[in-house]
């Protein structure tokens, strides 16, 4: 069975530089080391469509064994777009470089993963692209050590594991230019921010679309209290993406034409956009990820596919706009069930939302036990990981 999953790689302001791709093939998440068919099979899945699914036009950074490019096997993947990394277990030998400069002249891009400074590695380090660290195992010294030996090395260091937002400052102190982990997730709260007065508006929006039948003349008057959400939801249904018969030029226009259910995913949409500021756009699309994946899941889990939805695009929200969870929550009148999910008790609710998370994190074994007591068929969670993602991926372009 064929699970993929992605990381995000950023510069310095948040911008996506790539994504590294985390494979399940049997009980590792790199290719084979023994050069066989599941090796291939892994392959010949990311060339049938994992990479643009996942990552669309951006760099994929995929771990490769010996075997993998001795046999030349990578070269299936596009040179372009492919970065190789090689991992730490590998031995630097001569045959491995030659390869290594084959590749490279082929146009693909080189990564030393985990890399520690040992000197039969400084040939690879000429031809490197990027340079790897570990910070969950190395040491703010180690890091400087490593960091002075590489005087001269024109590849870009990687900090992997940067996981808080203190991490990323003590990393970006260091040197290091670009930054691997879900950090970008993880809010940095201001206790005394109140809820501004328009994102009130916007979250009592967000509880009226779930509403059924949608009140029409409820949200209708609730976007019109909004002038930058009235343009951005109207720019939005013009939008190729969503392209109406004809040309709408007001909310109630929109709400006749398009219908409640498509109006439904708009409007979330472009109040995301609103809530987004100067976030990274990856941290929106994280955002969109979650409630499609949440809402998509929903049929095996016989929750309400909307609920499900707003949960998934809510659990970001304390990042988006600095302000905690429970302030979030007490301003919407959520069920209790929604409510303890959101503020991190794993019920039933939160039951697809915990499923992805283990997903991204590569815990496969965790995943297969999660959608097994749920009732969830695992060969639909990479399915609908990956349409979460180019769906994400789409809506986010209308609101950047």
């Amino acid at each position: 069975m064929r699970y993929v999953a992605r990381q995000p790689i950023l510069d310095a302001r948040g911008n996506v530089h790539g994504y590294e791709m985390l494979f399940r093939e049997g009980p590792t998440v790199a290719f084979s080391g023994d050069g066989d068919a599941a090796t291939r099979d892994v392959l010949d899945n990311l060339v049938a469509g994992g990479i643009e699914r996942l990552a669309g036009e951006s760099l994929v950074f995929v771990n490769c064994t010996r075997e993998a490019l001795l046999g030349r096997l990578v070269m299936v993947l596009p040179p372009g777009q492919t970065v190789l990394e090689l991992l730490e277990t590998l031995e630097p030998t001569a045959e491995l470089l030659r390869v290594c400069v084959e590749l490279k002249a082929a146009g693909y891009r080189l990564a030393l993963d985990d890399f520690e400074w040992k000197p039969e590695w400084e040939p690879f380090l000429r031809i490197a692209d990027y340079v790897k660290v570990d910070m969950s195992v190395t040491s703010a010294e180690a890091r400087m050590a490593l960091i002075q030996s590489l005087h001269g090395c024109t590849a870009h260091l990687v900090a992997e594991r940067v996981e808080t937002r203190e991490d990323l400052e003590i990393v970006q102190k260091e040197g290091f230019t670009l930054f691997q982990g879900y950090y970008f997730c993880k809010p940095v709260l201001m206790k005394s921010r109140r809820i501004p007065p328009n994102l009130l508006v916007q979250m009592e929006m967000l509880q009226a679309l779930q509403e059924e039948p949608l009140d029409v003349a409820r949200v209708s008057g609730l976007v019109k209290r909004d002038a930058a959400l009235t343009y951005r939801l109207l720019r939005i249904v013009n939008s190729a993406m969503y392209a109406a018969s004809r040309t709408v030029t007001s909310i109630d226009g929109a709400l006749i034409i398009i219908g409640d259910e498509m109006f439904r995913r708009i409007a979330t949409v472009a109040i995301a956009g609103q809530w987004k500021g100067n976030q990274s756009s990856e941290l929106l699309q994280a955002a969109f990820v979650r409630g499609r994946f949440c809402e998509s899941i929903a049929r095996f889990t016989g929750r309400a596919p909307k609920e499900q939805y707003l949960m998934g695009v809510l659990s970001l929200l304390p990042v988006l706009i600095s302000v905690p969870m429970t302030t979030i929550v007490e301003a919407m009148p959520l069920r209790p069930d929604l409510r303890d999910a959101l503020l991190g008790e794993s019920n039933a609710e939160r039951t697809a939302l915990d499923l992805l998370l283990c997903y991204e994190a590569a815990h496969w074994e965790s995943c297969d036990r999660m959608a097994a007591e749920a009732g969830i068929p695992m060969e639909e969670v990479p399915r609908l990981y990956e349409a979460a993602n180019q769906w994400a991926r789409e809506n986010v372009r209308l609101v950047g």
